[in-house]
């Protein structure tokens, strides 16, 4: 079991910027590839960003691309996700998953967090 708990959401103006976290514990964090997705209101859960056990490999929703960015620091247990030049339509509650294959398909994850709100205003 991997346990997988978001922090850092908020409230942001449009144009700001947030950091979110995800910290795991239980089984080992580098055994693991990473993926953040994103749910808003009446809307499917939907892929945002995913990075390899390595951290070399990352990839990205296109909408994110360039105002977004993943990262991982494996002796923190602990990955990221950098969101600049936020939008309205960012607004969404934000998962991070775990799982051992990379995959941008939420159905593919194995363990997911409790989610973080992420509120940018116009």
């Amino acid at each position: 079991q991997v346990q997988l708990v978001e922090s850092g959401g908020g409230l942001v103006q449009a144009g700001g910027s947030l950091r979110l976290s995800c910290a795991a514990s239980g089984r080992t964090f580098t055994g693991y590839n990473m993926g953040w997705f994103r749910q808003a209101p009446g809307k499917e859960r939907e892929f945002v960003a995913a990075i390899t056990r390595s951290g070399f490999g990352k990839y990205y929703e296109d909408s994110v691309k360039g105002r977004f960015t993943i990262s991982r620091d494996n002796a923190k247990n602990t990955v990221y996700l950098q969101m600049n030049s936020l939008k309205p339509e960012d607004t969404a509650v934000y998962y991070c998953a775990a799982r051992v294959g990379i995959s941008k398909d939420a159905t593919d994850y194995d363990y997911w967090g409790q989610g973080t709100q992420v509120t940018v205003s116009s």
